[in-house]
């Protein structure tokens, strides 16, 4: 088994016993995100749990296969995307779950599109929160968004991950 598919395996396993011991008012944000197109791709909403955020995304109309994505360091997102910016790394880590000196905070595990193009998911993220003012605050003074990148991440090239074009984009906003 690959360790991509492990750890997403792993990381949506784990949202099941963090979605059950979360407050009813815990913060939320959400992404909406859209292909370079413009068109309407799927939403993520990000809720603050006692372990991290959990990301919930619902996607439709993206190519089956592969895909790395990520939280990126700047709330833009203008096509091709680039205004984002390079992955969400308040630590100044390497890239990679795989790397020694890893990982980026915004380094998420991969996604399995099934051929339909449509994927709903839950993914905990112990190294970001919504909470403003922390040093891995995704709501720092240039925000950040969720990037979708056409191929898998590899978890270990610095700093991309070897991932290809970034094919959609979404900026986190409450």
């Amino acid at each position: 088994m690959r360790i991509g598919r492990f750890v997403a395996a792993l990381s949506v396993v784990c949202t099941l016993g963090v979605a059950a011991s979360l407050p009813a008012h815990a913060q939320t944000a959400k992404a909406a995100l859209k292909d370079a197109g413009g068109k309407d791709v799927g939403t993520v909403q990000l809720i603050q749990t006692p372990h991290g955020v959990l990301l919930k995304m619902a996607l439709k109309g993206v190519a089956p296969g592969e895909h790395a994505f990520h939280i990126h360091a700047v709330g833009k997102c203008e096509p091709p995307f680039t205004s984002a910016g390079g992955h969400f790394n308040p630590a100044n880590k390497k890239h990679g779950m795989e790397a020694k000196e890893g990982s980026h905070a915004g380094d998420m595990p991969n996604l399995y599109v099934p051929a339909n193009g449509q994927l709903t998911v839950d993914v905990a993220n112990h190294m970001v929160t919504l909470a403003k003012g922390q040093p891995n605050s995704v709501f720092d003074a240039d925000g950040s968004a969720i990037i979708i990148h056409a191929g898998a991440d590899d978890y270990k090239t610095d700093p991309t991950g070897n991932a290809g074009d970034r094919i959609a984009c979404g900026v986190i906003t409450e």
